[in-house]
């Protein structure tokens, strides 16, 4: 197997969809070559940002393929293949590589909060199913149950298994995982863009970020900074990001940077319920953490 180069800034892409909610693949076939040209070194394709929860199945894979075609080859594409229900899970990670992704990522199940070990056998179980290179990922604060650092170094020993979106966005978690004995191949990302500069500082390989769709440039530079060891030049390129890290969280993500990218003229406005356009008292607050980002006039 062919193990993926996953580091630096890989953006967590949002879905472009039109005002009625329609997948809009003109949209994100230009926001592949702008991310390209912008210095981005990954996408992740419906990921939570990519709006996977309310694309059907067939949309799902559509957009990993065409998001693999824009590519076409220039960055490593990376599929968003989680699910709650392990038989999904490897449906769709299988549809994933299918598609072109270099990778896969998986998200803990949600909702039903498995203990460690159902978090064990559900990654293997995938893992052993689908022969493509499998990145965990865990963000507490979503799916409501927490892959520990054990956990991880037990899931670390599968081959397939490469490496993981770490978001519960605290050092302390990143200290812990830095700490673990695991295999050089496995690569450690943040997933939480407020911490991602120290993380990489302190030894994680990159971000895959909700920043990076609205300040690509400055992400990719922040993150090259940071895996440098450059602390003062990425805590100064962090310190213009910080707003936007805040900010387009402000309602959930990914309502505040599709508000955003409509604004700056990248997408159109369109996103699906249960999710609604970004409150109107939000607005002022995300143009302001633009403005400071340079990303904005």
């Amino acid at each position: 197997m062919n193990l993926p180069s996953l580091q630096g800034s890989i953006v967590a892409l949002v879905t472009p969809m039109t005002a009625d909610g329609a997948v809009d693949f003109a949209a994100l076939e230009r926001l592949v070559e702008w991310h390209i040209a912008e210095g981005t070194d990954g996408i992740v394709a419906v990921g939570t940002t990519g709006e996977s929860a309310t694309l059907d199945v067939a949309e799902h894979v559509e957009v990993i393929r065409r998001t693999v075609k824009a590519a076409r080859g220039r960055i490593p594409v990376i599929a968003g293949t989680g699910a709650n229900a392990t038989r999904e899970a490897i449906e769709l990670t299988a549809a994933g590589k299918d598609a072109g992704a270099v990778a896969c990522l998986l998200v803990t199940p949600y909702y039903n909060k498995p203990p460690q070990e159902g978090l064990y056998r559900h990654y293997k179980a995938v893992a052993e199913a689908v022969d493509v290179p499998i990145l965990l990922y865990n963000v507490p604060g979503r799916t409501g149950c927490d892959l520990q650092p054990a956990t991880v170094a037990r899931l670390a020993q599968i081959p397939n298994i490469v490496g993981l979106k770490e978001a519960k966005g605290e050092l302390g978690r990143t200290r812990e995982l830095l700490a673990l004995k695991l295999p050089p191949r496995f690569t450690l990302l943040s997933g939480d863009d407020a911490t991602a500069c120290e993380s990489i500082l302190l030894g994680f390989r990159g971000d895959i970020s909700v920043t990076a769709n609205v300040a690509p440039r400055l992400m990719h530079e922040m993150c090259a900074a940071a895996a440098c060891g450059d602390g003062p030049r990425a805590r100064e390129l962090d310190r213009r990001l910080q707003p936007l890290h805040k900010n387009l969280f402000l309602d959930p993500n990914p309502i505040p940077v599709k508000w955003a990218l409509h604004q700056m003229g990248r997408i159109g406005p369109g996103i699906r319920l249960p999710l609604v356009p970004l409150d109107p008292s939000h607005h002022a607050a995300v143009r302001e953490a633009l403005g400071a980002a340079g990303v904005l006039s």
